[in-house]
């Protein structure tokens, strides 16, 4: 079992970026998937982006696909989120949870380990 820490969340302004960051302490990081998931005040914990353990295959949700990218290093029990031209939407409670492994469907379930999660505040 992992234990996750997230940071890198903060205040920014429309159009700006964030790296999101996933540290890991445990045995074994690389035998999990890790995945990105945010909830904004009021709505349900949704889906971002997930990462194989190996980190040869990534998923994403359609609403960052395309200025979101999800990475590892399993060297050092990291993991990360790019954001970039972000958007007021954007804001919610960032948080990485890892599972067994992920293909091309996402289940909140499959995920445990969640960390403490990161505000990200985006400005109009």
């Amino acid at each position: 079992q992992v234990q996750v820490v997230e940071s890198g969340g903060g205040l920014v302004q429309a159009g700006g970026s964030l790296r999101l960051s996933c540290a890991a302490s445990g045995r074994s990081f690389s035998s999990y998937a890790v995945g990105w998931f945010r909830q904004a005040p009021g709505k349900e914990r949704e889906f971002v982006a997930a990462i194989s353990r190996s980190g040869d295959n990534t998923f994403y949700a359609v609403s960052v696909e395309g200025r979101s990218s999800i990475s590892r290093d399993n060297v050092n029990n990291l993991a990360f989120l790019q954001m970039h031209r972000l958007k007021p939407e954007d804001t919610a409670v960032y948080y990485c949870a890892t599972a067994l492994e992920v293909t091309g469907t996402i289940r909140i379930s499959d995920f445990g380990s969640w960390g403490q999660g990161t505000q990200v505040t985006v400005s109009s």
